[in-house]
C-alpha cells in the first residue's frame, strides 16, 4: 500500500471514530424508570364488622370516626366544608382513616342513610356527598309535610315506610340521576341486614360511646371535643404527631 494511500485509510478510520465519539456525546439518555405513582387512599373503602363504611389506609396512625345523621345540617355543613382538605391532606396521604358510622334519628334520616348504602362501600362516598349535597332541597318538603304525611311515615315495615319517603321527598329521584333503577332502590330499602345495622350503629353510639348529638367524632377512641371544620384539623394534627 502506498504512504498516501495509508493516510488516506488512517484519516478515514479516526474521522468515523470521531464522528461515533459525537454522536455517543450528544445522545439522549435512557429515561429513568417511573416511580410508582402514591396510593389513592381514598379509594380504599370496605365495611367492617358493625356495617360502618371506612376510608383509608387500614394501618393508619389516627382513625377518625364520625357518628352522622342525614338530617343533621351540621353534619352537612361538616360533609361540605371537610370533603376536599380532609381527603388530600388527610385520607389520600395514609394518614388518617375514617370511619362513617350512622346515628338514625326518625324515618326520613333512615330512608337517606338506606339510599346511601345502594352500591356498597364503593358507590358509598357520592351518594353520602350527593344526599348532603341536596339537603336543603329535600329537607325543606319534609318541613313543609302535613301531620297525615309524617304519621304515615311511622306506619309499616321500615321498607315501606322509606318507600313513600323517598318518593315524597324526592330522595329516590335523587338517586335515579345517579342511575340506580327504581327496582335497584326498592330493594335497598327493603334490605333487612342493612336496616339492622342501622339501627346497630345507632344502638352502640347512645349505649357504648355516649353520644348525644350530631356529628360527634373520635380520634383513636377519645371524643375530639369539637364536631367542625377547620377546628377538627387541631387534635387531628395532634395526633398524628403524637406518640
Amino acid at each position: 500500500m502506498s504512504v498516501t494511500r495509508t493516510r488516506l485509510v488512517r484519516r478515514a478510520a479516526i474521522g468515523t471514530l470521531a464522528v461515533t465519539a459525537l454522536a455517543l456525546l450528544g445522545a439522549t439518555p435512557p429515561p429513568k424508570p417511573a416511580k410508582p405513582a402514591a396510593p389513592r387512599w381514598s379509594a380504599t373503602v370496605s365495611a367492617n364488622d358493625i356495617g360502618a363504611f371506612v376510608v383509608g389506609n387500614p394501618k393508619a396512625k389516627v382513625r377518625l370516626v364520625e357518628y352522622f345523621s342525614y338530617t343533621c345540617s351540621h353534619c352537612a355543613d361538616f360533609t361540605r366544608l371537610s370533603a376536599v382538605p380532609l381527603k388530600s391532606l388527610y385520607i389520600d396521604k395514609g394518614l388518617v382513616v375514617f370511619e362513617y358510622r350512622n346515628l338514625v334519628r326518625d324515618p326520613v334520616d333512615m330512608t337517606a342513610a338506606l339510599l346511601a348504602r345502594c352500591g356498597g362501600a364503593k358507590a358509598f362516598a357520592g351518594n353520602h356527598q350527593a344526599i348532603f349535597g341536596a339537603q336543603k332541597t329535600w329537607l325543606t318538603k319534609v318541613q313543609k309535610a302535613t301531620e297525615a304525611q309524617i304519621k304515615s311515615w311511622y306506619q309499616g315495615g321500615l321498607g315501606e315506610r322509606a318507600k313513600k319517603i323517598a318518593t315524597y321527598t324526592g330522595l329516590g329521584a335523587l338517586m335515579r340521576t345517579r342511575g340506580y333503577t327504581q327496582a335497584q332502590l326498592d330493594i335497598c330499602m327493603d334490605d333487612a341486614i342493612a336496616q339492622t345495622e342501622l339501627e346497630g350503629m345507632t344502638n352502640l353510639a347512645f349505649n357504648a360511646d355516649g353520644v348525644r348529638g350530631t356529628p360527634t367524632f373520635f380520634i383513636n377512641g377519645r371524643e375530639a371535643g369539637t364536631n367542625q371544620w377547620p377546628a377538627l384539623k387541631t387534635p387531628l394534627d395532634a395526633a398524628i404527631k403524637g406518640p
